[in-house]
């Protein structure tokens, strides 16, 4: 499985040194306490390391480079637990590269009707302290996050976990180093776009190797190491060979073992985590990549086909984002195919055409090899199976030509109705939210992709607050979704992000 560092996350107190030392201590007292807490809580999922009091600009400025440059710091949380003059934050503001959250608690839950005084008033008055930072965010243009709660509570401590989710996308987002294998298919316009501008706006780098590149790495895989591997897929994955000679479906599967560990040493060696193909430029290679492919997703590397490089580098950093989930049902490349029209059974059947990742499996995975019309190659061995049903969401970066829009859609992911014998590949079955009809045409007016970044795991919220940390323009399909407001929003963009 690929790695992503062990990401902690700042946690800076902000007050000032108007109410003496023993408020000051205090402050970091309860500071500790919150931080302690935190930690000990399963909804955060990463460590939060506790700074000193942030009381004037240069220790602000100070704190804020410190998170810069140390690459294991994913963000700041920010918490005024006195009144903190916000001027101090400008400087600080001005440098900051990492994502921040203004964690709007406070130490006690109820007030102490008994004893409050105005000591206990000046040294909690977070209502005061948040607004004044709320204000120099706002005044600067500066994106962050908001979350508001008690620091026990259920629903702010998941809120925060989330986040900080989502800025390890952000961090990860910069290391997204893609290798495109071939161009994208000809005359197709969805799956091109500005490698130059999501530089820019993603970090992402793009690199285009000619296929023929990657072939000696596929032919040096030794005999034992393809047989060690096959004899793995043996081991793991039922096979069904349709009648073939076990032999020469045996001989169809080698050649996936061979790619998936020639394809990895390839991408390792160049320090790439993602990659793309297509079936129109295959060289030397015997086979599609598909069981080596589906295999390399479910490790960790994002993957698109067809030269598609925008979503095999959004997979890959929704794998990053949920790495920490011990649950994580998965995250993966899908394709819309076919609708069922049939009223009160609607949906979209998901897939590829070979190259569907596994760890989005439900049950039985099995081996197939069977004929492939696109390629002009020999039929590609590849992983079959049925998609974990539930909640999930499908996201399509797209180019607009002056910007980029990321369409995030809801989906409730369904069993089939009964069994697909003859299809060879994996499949999910969704209803888009609000409903097919809904969902379709909202999709359709924002110029949305047949190739999606799907997550059983991630939240719609989670993928805006990204957009918005990254400077684009959000667009979501849900359950409130209506056309009329959906049309309008998309022309509202339209200024807004131009």
């Amino acid at each position: 499985m690929l790695e992503i560092r062990d990401y902690k996350f700042y946690f800076c107190p902000c007050t000032q040194d108007l109410y003496g030392d023993e408020c000051l201590q205090h402050v970091h007292e309860h500071a500790a306490e919150v931080v302690d807490y935190l930690n000990a809580s399963d909804a955060v999922p990463f460590k939060v390391e506790l700074k000193p009091n942030l009381l004037t600009a240069s220790m602000i400025q100070q704190v804020f480079n410190e998170a810069n440059n140390d690459p294991d710091c994913a963000g700041i949380i920010t918490w005024a637990h006195t009144f903190s003059p916000s001027k101090n934050y400008i400087l600080g503001l001005q440098d900051l590269q990492k994502p921040l959250c203004q964690f709007a608690t406070q130490y006690n839950e109820e007030i102490p009707y008994d004893t409050i005084d105005m000591d206990f008033m000046n040294e909690n008055q977070a209502a005061h302290g948040e607004r004044e930072l709320g204000h120099i965010f706002a005044r600067m243009r500066w994106e962050h996050k908001v979350v508001f709660g008690f620091w026990k509570d259920p629903v702010a401590l998941a809120e925060l976990g989330q986040w900080q989710t989502t800025a390890v996308g952000v961090l990860e987002s910069r290391n997204i180093r893609l290798c495109r294998f071939a161009d994208t298919m000809r005359n197709v316009a969805v799956t091109d776009g500005d490698k130059i501008e999501a530089h820019v706006k993603f970090g992402w780098t793009v690199d285009a190797w000619p296929i023929n590149e990657l072939v000696p790495y596929v032919d040096a895989v030794t005999d034992e190491e393809v047989k060690a591997l096959t004899d793995e897929y043996y081991a793991t994955y039922d096979i069904v060979d349709d009648g073939r000679d076990a032999d020469e479906f045996r001989r169809h599967v080698e050649v996936q073992a061979a790619q998936e560990i020639g394809i990895q040493r390839f991408l390792e060696e160049h320090g790439y985590n993602a990659f793309s193909d297509h079936f129109g430029d295959l060289g030397g290679l015997k086979q599609l990549p598909s069981l080596s492919a589906q295999r390399l997703m479910q490790k960790g590397y994002g993957f698109g086909p067809e030269g598609d490089w925008k979503t095999p580098c959004l997979v890959r950093i929704m794998k990053a984002m949920t790495s920490k989930n011990p649950n994580a049902k998965g995250s993966a490349l899908l394709e819309d195919y076919t609708y069922n029209l049939v009223p009160g059974k609607e949906g979209i059947l998901e897939s590829h055409m070979s190259e569907v990742d596994p760890s989005m499996a439900e049950g039985k995975i099995a081996i197939r090899a069977t004929p492939l019309s696109m390629g002009d190659r020999e039929d590609p061995a590849r992983l079959i199976f049925t998609g974990k049903t539930g909640p999930a969401i499908a996201c399509s970066l797209v180019d607009l030509g002056n910007r980029f829009r990321l369409i995030i859609q809801e989906v409730e992911c369904k069993e089939v109705e009964k069994p697909m014998p003859m299809l060879p590949t994996g499949t999910v079955f969704w209803t888009p939210k609000p409903n097919l009809k809904v969902g379709t045409e909202a999709w359709i007016y924002a110029g949305g992709a047949h190739h999606t970044a799907v997550s059983y795991d991630l939240t719609a919220d989670q993928m805006v607050d990204w957009a918005e940390a990254m400077g684009i323009e959000p667009v979501v399909i849900d359950a409130n979704t209506n056309i009329r407001d959906f049309k309008r929003d998309l022309k509202l963009g339209e200024v807004y992000y131009r």
